[in-house]
């Protein structure tokens, strides 16, 4: 019986140390590609964020928009958008910069481009774009 209510005890233990991950409850996931580097497209993109989660409501979508090529200009810090991709963010919104793309750029500038404080570097982002599509996000090209 101690062992019974030892092993009882241990499960009610591991179901209360459960953390729900953020997004389990998600209707929708979505990856947002931008690979543009035109301030419309960049624009677009982040509308099309901002619409999904006003549609969806943040705890029912996850959105991550994916930068890389010409697109990685709109995670820049100085960009014009800087101030709706703080809001994006604070709406649960997660942004992913190439670094192959970083790598490039800097070498072209001959400095590290400086990102916004949001963008998250990753290794290459098809890649990234790959592994979400692989864990069931939809794919969005604006």
């Amino acid at each position: 019986m101690k062992k019974l209510i030892s092993m009882f005890l241990l499960l009610i233990a591991a179901s209360l140390s459960y953390q729900v991950q953020a997004g389990d409850f998600a209707e929708e996931k979505i990856v947002l590609q931008i690979s543009d580097p035109n301030p419309f497209k960049q624009t677009l993109v982040l509308n099309v964020a901002s619409n999904l989660v006003k549609f969806y409501g943040q705890d029912k979508v996850e959105v991550e928009i994916v930068a890389f090529g010409p697109g990685l200009r709109l995670l820049f810090e100085e960009n014009v958008n800087s101030g709706r991709i703080n809001g994006l963010a604070s709406s649960g919104v997660k942004f992913a910069a190439c670094k192959n793309t970083i790598k490039a750029m800097t070498k072209k500038l001959g400095h590290a481009p400086e990102l916004h404080s949001s963008a998250v570097p990753v290794s290459a982002g098809v890649v990234r774009i790959i592994d979400l599509e692989n864990k069931g996000y939809k794919l969005i090209k604006p």
